[in-house]
């Protein structure tokens, strides 16, 4: 399995709710559009802010969303990344992009391990 995490934040000027309506009703169908048949999950994680530790007053959250694709094999992963390079698909995610995120913020890492424990009891 190929994850890959993307932090993201939403464009100046733009509340909280206008960007999930966005994300959700449009961002996300483009998303769909291009992932299907390649991604076998796609997750969006929003975050609310969050109390600060020492403080307890509440802080904007540094991104706006954890995006989540995984991918059930290297192979299939490099065939999405082939069609998302396409030049007509590049430029449509990119306008669309622009409308709802904040570009030069965006983090995009895989995941190389992932480690869980029991905490069940």
């Amino acid at each position: 399995m190929i994850k890959v995490i993307g932090l993201l934040k939403r464009r100046p000027g733009m509340t909280v709710a206008e960007f999930r309506e966005y994300y959700e009703t449009r961002h996300r169908l483009i998303g769909e559009k291009y992932l299907t048949g390649f991604a076998s999950r796609y997750r969006r994680r929003f975050l609310d802010p969050s109390p600060d530790r020492v403080t307890g007053e509440l802080s904007e959250a540094e991104y706006d969303v954890i995006m989540e694709i995984w991918y059930p094999d290297q192979a299939t992963y490099e065939a999405a990344s082939a069609r998302l390079a396409e030049p007509e698909v590049t430029r449509e995610i990119i306008a669309d992009e622009e409308r709802l995120f904040d570009r030069p913020k965006m983090r995009f890492f895989l995941v190389g391990e992932e480690r869980e424990s029991d905490v069940s009891g």
